[in-house]
């Protein structure tokens, strides 16, 4: 099997993972559709401030999840399309943007194939974006970023906003358990995608938190793929991306190890008691 082919059977594992853990993550997170409706927005001021002025411009959101990033968006004023491996999330967010009364279009593909094929119906967008929980399910980095290059109009930016590498460096109750150097790039976990919403109900949205499926556990194994923050920024001004914007932040989303302390905008920062370190980071590249 070539290397293409073993990174496209991984991809088609975390399909199926995600596929179950989709319908978990939701099951807790209320009425989306009347949040949106009544003004709501997912967006976080990292992601604002990354992304600028959007209205009246074309922007995709690759591996949108369930659509509510790409629906908040849509709602700034953009012409979005959210791209998604996960059946699922995309059926979710396709009704999840008509009970909102916003226009939003949604693709299930696997991001190279969707990159791919835009590419050859001459496809270009303003704004490519993504967020959060991103780049650890791409398999080639320099593929990716390619394809991010070839969908973009010129003086067109990519911004991504992601949890930094070095938070695999400690577990959740901030004992110090791994390098940050990778000494395998593929990560398998046999529990899945797991329903991390349960972990921090009420936290990681700002959805009301309703209990749903619980006791969930993943029947499909997931495979993620391991980076430092060099190999990425590399792999992203290596597309002939400039990267003009690149900031390491001190606070995370949702309750991902103990005793954090929440702050606005739906984020938490390390107890007092342990030394800052970055947990996100973002970045804005800019095409030449």
């Amino acid at each position: 099997m070539s290397d293409l082919q073993s990174a496209r059977t991984l991809r088609e594992a975390n399909r199926r993972s995600w596929n179950a853990a989709t319908r978990a993550h939701n099951s807790h997170k209320g009425d989306q559709a009347r949040y949106f409706r009544e003004g709501g927005s997912t967006l976080r001021p990292e992601e604002l401030g990354l992304l600028g002025e959007v209205r009246d411009l074309r922007v995709v959101h690759l591996l949108c999840n369930s659509g509510q990033d790409t629906v908040s968006i849509a709602r700034l004023g953009a012409d979005v399309t959210g791209v998604d491996i996960s059946d699922e999330a995309i059926v979710f967010a396709t009704q999840l943007a008509a009970e909102a009364g916003v226009a939003a279009t949604f693709v299930r593909a696997d991001v190279y194939d969707w990159l791919e094929a835009a590419a050859e119906r001459e496809e270009q967008f303003d704004v490519v974006f993504s967020s959060y929980g991103v780049v650890h399910w791409i398999s080639d980095l320099d593929r990716w970023s390619a394809g991010i290059a070839a969908i973009l109009k010129a003086g067109g930016r990519f911004v991504l906003v992601d949890f930094h590498p070095a938070e695999r460096m400690f577990s959740r109750d901030w004992r110090y358990i791994g390098d940050y150097f990778p000494r395998e790039r593929v990560d398998s976990l046999a529990e899945g995608v797991i329903d991390y919403i349960t972990r921090s109900p009420g936290r990681l949205s700002p959805f009301t938190y309703e209990a749903g499926i619980e006791d969930f556990q993943n029947p499909h194994p997931s495979h993620l793929f391991r980076y430092t923050l060099g190999q990425i920024v590399t792999a992203i001004g290596g597309a002939g991306l400039r990267i003009e914007v690149l900031e390491e932040y001190p606070h995370t989303i949702a309750m991902r190890f103990d005793r954090m302390r929440e702050i606005a905008g739906y984020r938490v920062l390390p107890p007092e008691d342990v030394p800052s370190a970055p947990l996100l980071y973002g970045l804005r590249a800019c095409k030449r």
